[in-house]
């Protein structure tokens, strides 16, 4: 993987990370999310004025990708809702991609080195400590089942995402058109789920949530454009050095247990992507 390739998944990481935390520090984790999610859309609109519109098979990569990406973030804001973000977010992301490389082996195109799949072996291995911490530490086990989904669904679209994109006209137009989709999607079940009561914000909210809304987008661009450079089971398991970020925001500004286990487990993820880097 080239340098600048690595170094701009490293900095979507990092962003990535950090609207987590903005969705788990406030009070309403679903509507944070579907604010989230709207102005995204919005945005992913005026990003579409200045692309072709998909043609083809393109369609077919992009409703998929928006029924995952709507799916993730379902399974997402649940999850914060019965776990803390230096918990949750390790076992949502650290799975995926374990679950993307086996779905490679059979299905994607790209070559992985030996010393990457031992990378991504230790990440799992990382995540399993992370989630067996959920049992000895007494937290609440509800956040496993929606952790977890989280993570099928962030594999689904990685590789929907990365392949889609490959035969789309570029990135930009491939993650505009995505996060159009994807807020029509969530908006849609949201209204037949809840009704109108959710969308109902200050102005406030809805200036935080399209900051955040800006933030996903634009990690989430990276991570399109990334995978258009590189094997995308490799981007997507270098991308997951989120996890470390999302234990130190965690545990030093969000003052969630600092646990032995849990610092253990990050680093056990951190190392198998630095494997696959060095």
């Amino acid at each position: 993987m080239e340098t600048t390739v690595f170094l701009a998944i490293l900095f979507s990481a990092f962003l990535h990370a950090g609207w987590n935390a903005i969705i788990r520090a406030g009070k309403n984790r679903f509507q944070g999310v579907l604010l989230l999610t709207v102005t995204q859309g919005a945005m992913g609109g005026l990003m579409a004025i200045f692309v072709p519109l998909p043609t083809g098979q393109v369609w077919l990569w992009l409703a998929a990708s928006g029924v995952l990406h709507a799916g993730y973030k379902m399974f997402l804001a649940a999850a914060y809702s019965h776990g803390d973000l230096s918990r949750v977010y390790p076992i949502a992301r650290g799975v995926a991609p374990m679950l993307v490389v086996v779905a490679g082996y059979f299905w994607l195109p790209d070559t992985l080195l030996p010393k990457e799949y031992a990378g991504i072996v230790l990440i799992g291995m990382g995540v399993i400590l992370m989630a067996r911490g959920v049992f000895s530490s007494g937290e609440a086990r509800m956040l496993i089942p929606f952790a977890l989904g989280s993570a099928f669904a962030t594999a689904g679209y990685s590789i929907v995402d990365g392949l889609g994109a490959r035969v789309a006209v570029s990135a930009t137009q491939f993650t505009a058109w995505l996060f159009i989709l994807d807020a029509l999607i969530f908006s849609s079940v949201t209204l037949l789920k809840s009704g109108v009561a959710p969308f109902v914000a200050s102005p406030r909210q809805w200036a935080m949530g399209g900051f955040v809304g800006a933030v996903s987008l634009t990690t989430y661009w990276i991570a399109i454009w990334a995978m258009t450079k590189a094997p995308i089971a490799l981007v997507a398991a270098v991308r997951e050095t989120s996890v470390l970020f999302a234990v130190l925001i965690g545990v030093f500004l969000m003052k969630e247990k600092a646990e032995t286990g849990k610092i253990i487990a990050a680093l056990v993820i951190l190392g198998g992507i630095l494997i696959i880097r060095l």
